[in-house]
């Protein structure tokens, strides 16, 4: 006799298990946004610092970029959950251990950190894409090179690269999923806590499916929105 399985989509908003998703897409959210402020700070600034005249800084940039990116976000946020504590010495690694939701803030800070590298070659990529006679322009009306970068070049830049940054900041949300394995009740976590409570992995994972569909279709058209307003006529578009 063959095993039949019996379909039970209600597992989807059943109490607790409705409840169980909810608060793991609010978690999901939650890291994603925290991880993008982070990665898009620190991404223009270490993408400004690849493109400066100054050797030594340009260098940190680069290092920064190519170490960051091409080691698995996956294997960072292991080495910053079990072994980031111990570069801090023995008294103070037991302290942070004890650190309530430690799981998640190292999420943040990994999810962040890796990102940034990524966001810093779009940014290289659209001062690259400005003409020199432009930065002479700005200069020769008295500004100094940070006043240049902070008025000018860097808003400018991140005009031009609207659509790279569309794809980094829905990769954030996606890249939660990751999380999990660090013990982070996200939404994959939790639809597999469901499955292990109910077996009906099938239902739960189809459900965390479609959330992130939805939530991958919000971020796409809140940033379509942003690249409408702030796109440079003859540059930018689609």
């Amino acid at each position: 006799m063959g095993l039949t399985y019996e379909f039970d989509w209600g597992v989807l908003w059943r109490y607790p298990y409705g409840m169980w998703l909810l608060k793991g897409l609010g978690l999901t959210i939650a890291i994603g946004m925290a991880a993008w402020i982070i990665a898009l700070a620190l991404g223009i600034l270490i993408g400004t610092l690849r493109i400066t005249r100054y050797r030594l800084l340009r260098w940190f940039g680069t290092a920064y970029v190519e170490v960051l990116r091409n080691i698995p976000l996956l294997v960072q946020l292991f080495f910053w959950f079990y072994a980031g504590p111990m570069l801090f010495g023995e008294t103070l690694s037991r302290k942070i251990n004890h650190i309530s939701g430690l799981n998640i803030w190292v999420s943040i800070i990994g999810i962040g950190l890796y990102t940034a590298s990524r966001v810093a070659e779009h940014v290289r990529a659209g001062f690259a894409s400005i003409g020199r006679d432009q930065y002479q322009a700005v200069l020769s009306t008295g500004m100094t090179q940070i006043q240049m970068y902070r008025y000018v070049i860097i808003p400018y830049a991140l005009r031009l690269i609207i659509p790279p940054l569309t794809t980094e900041f829905l990769t954030v949300f996606k890249n939660t999923s990751i999380a999990m394995t660090i013990g982070v009740a996200e939404l994959t976590f939790q639809s597999y806590q469901i499955d292990a409570d109910t077996f009906h992995g099938l239902e739960a994972t189809t459900g965390a499916m479609f959330i992130y569909l939805i939530l991958g279709i919000t971020v796409v058209k809140f940033m379509n929105i942003v690249e409408k307003k702030y796109k440079i006529q003859g540059l930018v578009g689609r």
